[in-house]
């Protein structure tokens, strides 16, 4: 059995979807994501071992959303947060589907969703690159909506 190239994903066939406020808005500007679910380890000494062993003790998720420098959204709610000291948390949802796979599709979403910075403004002129921006946040909750099939090579 061999891997059939036709069933890796291709990153650019993905779809995004940010819900924020109870308003749902694809994030069709959006240019990368990846998120990261880690374990917290703690470690467990034990009488007669050389070595210290390691037991999970919750997790954490963070993640960085790129994208092109095109809208506001995030920068009114940011500035409204140092303003006001109201926070605010959204659910990202992401979807893998590349109809060339056998794989088929994969949603993800990502839920409480709080950002940890944001550029407030930019510009450069000594660039024939687009703007564009990162933003790291973190979240609380996952859900896997829909998984990929197993697939089986030829």
């Amino acid at each position: 059995m061999f891997f059939r190239e036709s069933d890796a994903i291709s990153g650019k066939q993905a779809r995004a979807y940010i819900t924020i406020n109870g308003q749902r808005e694809e994030l069709f500007y959006a240019k990368s994501l990846e998120a990261t679910l880690e374990k917290n380890k703690v470690d467990v000494p034990i009488l007669g071992k050389a070595n210290t062993p390691q037991r999970s003790a919750g997790w954490s998720g963070s993640g960085t959303l790129t994208i092109y420098y095109v809208t506001s959204v995030f920068r009114r709610l940011m500035i409204e947060y140092a303003k006001t000291g109201r926070d605010f948390w959204f659910d990202l949802q992401v979807v893998n589907e590349d109809p060339q796979s056998s794989a088929g599709k994969q949603t993800i979403v990502l839920r409480n969703c709080n950002l940890d910075s944001i550029v407030i403004t930019q510009f450069d002129a000594t660039s024939d690159d687009m703007l564009e921006e990162e933003l790291p946040f973190t979240f609380s909750d996952v859900d896997m909506l829909d998984q990929f099939n197993t697939i089986t090579g030829a």
